[in-house]
């Protein structure tokens, strides 16, 4: 080999160091990522049809894990640390939560919180009652499904305490769900139910079929914004798919 070919010694140098950067910087970004995702924020897709027309399959939404503090269910895989919340707050009755379910914790559901700690609740004709005082609802129009279109259902309107209005959907009159008797909310858990009122397993029926009463601990964090919306069919290892996207849905505040 002559001169000429020989690697310089301050070149390979160099190319280390480089090599040792670049790993640097991702490792840092990975760790960055891995604590925001563990403590701030959390992506969640949406996988079924219960919070209509708010929520729809395929929404991507962001989760805040700090606004009730933080438990073991806000950490990923759910490690068997010991129950209660960290710095933890009360859910504000209207709020979307992500949560584990309490029967299977490895499952990631999402409803609002209907009723708090200390509250009575019933569903009488498809109203729900907190302490004998129904939730105002203002029926509007008959519209399609969004994720069955062959399904007609009344579009309702209903008000958080705070006055802000969200939307349900109610499929009819003497369905399951309608009308139950009386929960009494204990201390430490939530009612939760589905703005898909007559298409949710909520806690208006037990833990092994649908959520029971949600104990605080269970919640993963607050739904705070839809990002993105991916039509039915799309995923991550479908990049024919990564454009199937919902038309409306993007950067909407969840309600």
């Amino acid at each position: 080999m002559t001169e000429d070919a020989k690697t310089p010694p301050g070149s390979l140098t160099g190319s280390l160091h480089e090599l040792t950067e670049t790993l640097k910087v991702i490792g840092i970004g990975l760790l960055a990522a891995t604590v925001i995702q563990t403590s701030l924020f959390q992506p969640f897709t949406i996988p079924s049809s219960s919070m209509e027309p708010g929520l729809v399959t395929g929404d991507y939404v962001v989760v805040s894990k700090f606004a009730y503090g933080w438990s073991r269910a806000s950490l990923p895989l759910n490690p068997p640390l010991p129950g209660g919340r960290l710095f933890g707050r009360q859910a504000e009755r209207g709020d979307v939560v992500v949560f584990r379910r309490p029967s299977d914790p490895q499952q990631t559901w999402v409803k609002r919180v209907i009723g708090l700690p200390g509250d009575r609740v019933q569903v009488m004709g498809g109203t729900v009652f907190i302490n004998g005082r129904p939730i105002r609802r203002t029926p509007l129009d008959i519209v399609q499904d969004h994720d069955a279109p062959d399904r007609q259902v009344l579009q309702v309107r209903e008000t958080r305490p705070d006055g802000t209005p969200y939307l349900t959907y109610d499929g009819g009159s003497g369905l399951p769900g309608d009308d139950t008797g009386v929960y009494v909310v204990p201390e430490g858990q939530y009612f939760m139910m589905g703005d898909n009122r007559d298409n949710s397993l909520d806690s208006r029926w037990p833990a092994d079929v649908g959520v029971g009463l949600l104990p605080a601990e269970n919640i993963v964090g607050k739904a705070e914004v839809i990002v993105a919306s991916w039509k039915p069919g799309a995923g991550l290892f479908k990049p024919w798919t990564w454009f199937n996207l919902q038309a409306g849905r993007f950067f909407k505040p969840v309600r």
